[in-house]
C-alpha cells in the first residue's frame, strides 16, 4: 500500500516554473537554421553554463567570405575580446544556443539564418543600417576562456574572477585603509599600470583614490585574496591611481589584497572614529565583547590638539595596572565603551572622540578642559562574559537578577535611563527561561518580574515614550488589575500622554484598592489637576478670538500650539516620577466612560483641532 502511495505521489503533476525569455526565444529555433562546424578542437570536457563569464573573439562574414564585423586586429577590430555573463548578458539567439556547446580554446563556425542573428524579431540588439541582417551569415567564434564570475554591479559593468581565495569573511568598506598590489591591462592586453614591487599601493576606501569600479570590486575581497576585476568604461572614474582614463573601453585589474585597516565611523557623521592599529585575535565581530562583559584595557588619553598632551596613561598613572570595568554600566565615557565593544582581544585602536561622547557628560579629569576633543589609544587585554544562568538553581538565579536590578537602579538615579532600561530588559529576557518549582518560588518570581516591568516603564516615561510605558504597565495589570504601583505608573504615563480621564481613573483605583496608598494617589490627583488647569489655561489663551480668524488661519494657530505643547510635555516628563525601585499591590480596576461634549456636535472640526493639541475634552470658555 505504501508503494502505491509513493507511486501516486511521484505521478502527481509538478508545478513547472514559467519559461524565461531566453527559453522562449530558443523554442523558436527550427532545424537547419543554426549549423556548427568545428575548426579547431578545444581542451578539457567542461563547457560554459549560466553564471559563467565568457571571453571570446567573434568575426562575422558573409557566405562569400567578406568580413562584416570582427573583434580581431587582423580583421579590422580593436583586438578586445567580447565578455559576457551567460544567463545575464544580452546575446543574439544563435550564440545563446551555440556558446554553451564550446570547449575552452575551441574555434567554431556557426552558420545562421537571419532569424538567428540580428534579423530576429526579439533580438536585443539593433544592427547598423549597412549590416546585412536579412542575410545568412557565418559567425567564427574562438572560445578564449570561461569561469565563474562574481557579479559586482547589476549592469555587469564590474565583474570579479577569484584567482586565490582570501582569509576570513571581512571585506574593506568606507572608510577603511587598504594596501594592495595592483596591475592593470586594457581589454586587448596592453599593460597600463604595474604596482607590484616596493610597497603595496595604499588608499582610503570611499575617497575616490582609485577608480570607482576597482573600489567596488575590492570591496568584495577578503584579506589575502587575489582576483581579476573587470571594469567597463562607465566605472573608470579618474583617480590618483589612473589620472587619465579616456579611450579605455574596459580595464582588467589584477589585485592582491595585502592588508586593510579597519576604520569605523561610529556615529556616521565623522566625529567618533575608531581606527585599528594592531589586529586582535579572533573573528570580527563574533569574538568582540558585544554583550555586557568585564573588560580589561590599557589606555592612554590625549587631548586632540597640536600638542596631543597625555592626561592619563594606565601604565604610568595606575601603577602599570589595567583598567577593569563592566560594560553597560556607564562607568566610562560613552565613546570609549562604544569603541571597546568593537575590539578583539589583543587589538590596539586609536579612537578620536567629540566632547559630547567623551567628558562633557561624564566626570571630567581635572587636567581636561571643557568641550575637549579626546584621542584614546586603547589596548583590549581581554574580557569575561557574564555568568551563564544555565544550570543555576532558583536562588542563585534570583541573586544574579537582584544584582543586575540594583545596577539598573543606580543608573536610573544617575539619569542614565537607556542603560538602566537595558539592565532590566536583560533580566526579563533571562526570565523567559526560568521555571519556578513551587508556589513560594512562583510568588517571588512573579513579584520580581512585575517590579522589573515597572522599572522599564519608569525608564520609558523618562525617555518620553509614554505609550510604550503604558503598554509595559499593562503587562503587570493584566495579571493583577489592582496592582497599586502598576496603577500609579500607568496613571503617570496617561497624564504625560494627555489622557487625563484614564489617569484619574487609575489614581482613584489606587485609593480604592489600598488605603495606604491614599497619600500618594492624592498627590498624583493634585498634580493631575494642575496639569489640566495648565492645559486649559493655554487653550483659553490660544483660542481667544479664534472665531474672528479668517479661513486658513486656524490651521496655522494649531500648528504653533502643537509645537509648543511638545516642548512643554518633554519638560514635564523630566519632573515626573523617578522611583525605579518600589512595587506595591492592590485589588480592582475602574471602568472608563468617554463622553463627547455637545460642542463637538456643532463643530466637529473643532473637536479634531482640540484633539490634535492633546485636549480630549474642551468646554466653551
Amino acid at each position: 500500500m505504501a508503494l502505491d502511495e509513493d507511486t501516486e505521489q511521484e505521478s502527481a503533476p509538478q508545478k513547472k516554473k514559467p519559461p524565461t525569455d531566453d527559453e522562449k526565444r530558443k523554442s523558436k529555433i527550427v532545424p537547419g537554421s543554426l549549423m556548427k562546424a568545428l575548426m579547431r578542437p578545444g581542451g578539457g570536457d567542461s563547457r560554459p553554463s549560466d553564471g559563467d563569464q565568457v571571453l571570446y573573439h567573434c568575426t562575422i562574414r558573409t557566405l562569400d567570405g567578406v568580413v562584416v564585423e570582427s573583434t580581431r586586429f587582423e580583421n579590422g577590430g580593436k583586438g578586445t575580446p567580447i565578455r559576457i555573463v551567460l544567463g545575464k548578458s544580452k546575446m543574439i539567439l544563435g550564440l545563446l544556443e551555440g556558446i554553451p556547446t564550446m570547449l575552452k580554446g575551441e574555434v567554431a563556425m556557426f552558420k545562421m539564418k537571419p532569424q538567428l542573428h540580428y534579423g530576429e524579431d526579439e533580438c536585443p540588439f539593433s544592427a547598423s543600417d549597412n549590416f546585412p541582417k536579412d542575410d545568412e551569415l557565418h559567425f567564427e567564434i574562438e572560445m578564449i576562456d570561461f569561469f565563474k564570475a562574481k557579479v559586482v554591479s547589476d549592469d555587469l559593468g564590474v565583474l570579479k574572477k577569484v584567482i586565490n581565495e582570501g582569509q576570513g569573511w571581512e571585506s574593506p568598506r568606507e572608510p577603511y585603509e587598504v594596501k594592495a598590489w595592483i596591475s592593470a591591462k586594457t581589454g586587448n592586453g596592453k599593460l597600463i599600470l604595474s604596482h607590484t614591487q616596493g610597497e603595496p599601493h595604499f588608499f582610503t576606501f570611499g575617497k575616490s583614490e582609485v577608480p570607482k569600479g576597482l573600489e567596488m570590486g575590492i570591496g568584495t575581497m577578503t584579506r589575502g585574496e587575489k582576483a581579476i576585476i573587470f571594469v567597463t568604461s562607465q566605472y573608470l572614474t579618474p583617480s590618483p591611481l589612473i589620472p587619465v582614463i579616456e579611450g579605455f573601453e574596459e580595464v582588467h585589474f589584477e589585485v592582491e589584497l595585502v592588508h586593510f585597516i579597519q576604520v569605523r565611523d561610529m556615529l556616521g557623521d565623522g566625529r567618533l572614529i575608531k581606527r585599528r592599529i594592531r589586529d586582535g585575535k579572533g573573528e570580527f565581530p563574533m569574538d568582540c565583547p558585544l554583550h555586557d562583559s568585564l573588560l580589561r584595557v590599557h589606555y592612554k588619553g590625549m587631548l586632540l590638539n597640536d600638542e596631543k598632551r597625555v592626561f592619563y596613561d594606565t601604565r604610568v598613572d595606575n601603577n602599570g595596572q589595567p583598567l577593569e570595568f563592566s560594560s553597560g554600566e556607564g562607568l566610562v565615557p560613552e565613546g570609549f565603551e562604544m569603541a571597546v565593544r568593537l575590539m578583539l582581544p589583543g587589538e590596539i585602536a586609536l579612537v578620536t572622540c567629540p566632547p559630547d561622547y567623551a567628558y562633557d557628560k561624564f566626570p571630567r579629569p581635572a587636567n581636561v578642559p571643557e568641550a575637549a576633543h579626546i584621542e584614546w589609544e586603547i589596548e583590549l587585554l581581554g574580557f569575561e562574559m557574564p555568568k551563564d544562568w544555565t544550570g543555576l538553581n532558583f536562588k542563585s538565579i534570583m541573586d544574579e537578577a537582584e544584582k543586575i536590578r540594583h545596577t539598573g537602579n543606580r543608573l536610573f538615579k544617575e539619569g542614565k535611563f537607556e542603560l538602566a532600561k537595558a539592565k532590566y530588559d536583560k533580566v526579563l529576557r533571562e526570565f523567559n527561561h526560568v521555571n519556578p518549582q513551587d508556589d513560594d518560588e512562583g510568588k517571588e518570581f512573579a513579584n520580581t518580574r512585575n517590579l522589573l516591568h515597572l522599572n522599564v516603564a519608569a525608564c520609558q516615561l523618562k525617555l518620553g515614550e509614554c505609550r510604550k510605558s503604558i503598554e509595559t504597565c499593562n503587562k503587570v495589570l493584566d495579571a493583577n488589575r489592582a496592582h497599586v504601583k502598576g496603577l500609579y505608573r500607568r496613571g503617570m504615563a496617561y497624564m504625560e500622554a494627555g489622557d487625563f480621564e484614564e489617569a484619574r481613573a487609575d489614581f482613584k483605583m489606587m485609593m480604592k484598592s489600598d488605603k495606604s496608598s491614599e497619600a500618594e494617589a492624592t498627590a498624583a490627583l493634585l498634580k493631575l489637576q494642575q496639569k489640566e488647569q495648565e492645559v486649559e489655561r493655554k487653550a483659553r489663551k490660544q483660542f481667544k478670538g479664534l472665531f474672528d480668524k479668517k479661513p486658513g488661519e486656524i490651521a496655522e494657530v494649531g500648528d504653533r500650539e502643537e509645537d509648543h505643547n511638545t516642548g512643554e510635555k518633554q519638560n514635564n516628563i523630566d519632573k515626573g516620577d523617578s522611583d525605579a525601585e518600589n512595587s506595591d499591590e492592590s485589588h480592582e480596576d475602574a471602568a472608563d466612560a468617554r463622553q463627547m461634549g455637545w460642542f463637538s456636535h456643532f463643530w466637529p472640526t473643532g473637536r479634531r483641532l482640540f484633539s490634535g493639541l492633546g485636549l480630549q475634552r474642551c468646554t466653551i470658555l
